[in-house]
């Protein structure tokens, strides 16, 4: 089972679209995650027309139509393991023990808000997935997003892509 996970998309405000190469991972992906932050309704009702599955949540910038439509937080199981999709964990520092004890029986938890890719495993054993963005990098060398698998239990061939400069 292949993933997309992408967070902060900030649109219309930080890009005017969603890269290309995000867009063609679409149709790959069995299930696209969204951490939160879209700005825009019109993000929420692409992936949705475009995505087999979607999980979403909203974040600290979308007002109340996207709130009305999305979670804070949301759930699912995925090949056997159990997965959540927040936007916000609070500041690095701490961040796997706070997230272990909130979120105790996740194996994986998706999250956004920093726009800082992230991958670390809790003492718990919860891997925490911050996919960065995809349309402004902040701090960061690049835009990006992640691809993962799903196999079996186990997650493999987790990619974090680097998207080229907008021009």
């Amino acid at each position: 089972m292949r993933l997309l996970l992408m967070s902060d998309t900030h649109l219309p405000k930080r890009a005017k679209e969603l890269p290309a190469q995000l867009l063609a991972e679409l149709p790959r992906a069995d299930v696209v995650f969204h951490a939160g932050d879209w700005v825009d309704t019109a993000t929420l009702d692409l992936l949705e027309s475009r995505s087999r599955r979607l999980v979403g949540v909203h974040g600290n910038n979308d007002g109340p139509e996207l709130r009305a439509r999305l979670p804070e937080v949301a759930y699912a199981e995925l090949g056997g393991l159990r997965f959540g999709a927040v936007h916000e964990t609070g500041p690095a520092q701490g961040r796997e023990t706070r997230c272990a004890a909130r979120f105790p029986d996740l194996d994986v938890l998706v999250f956004g808000h920093s726009h800082i890719p992230w991958d670390t495993t809790a003492a718990t054993r919860l891997r925490l997935l911050n996919p960065g963005s995809p349309t402004d990098r902040r701090r960061q060398p690049y835009c990006t997003y992640m691809t993962v698998t799903v196999n079996d239990g186990t997650l493999t061939d987790l990619v974090l892509h680097q998207l080229p400069p907008r021009g």
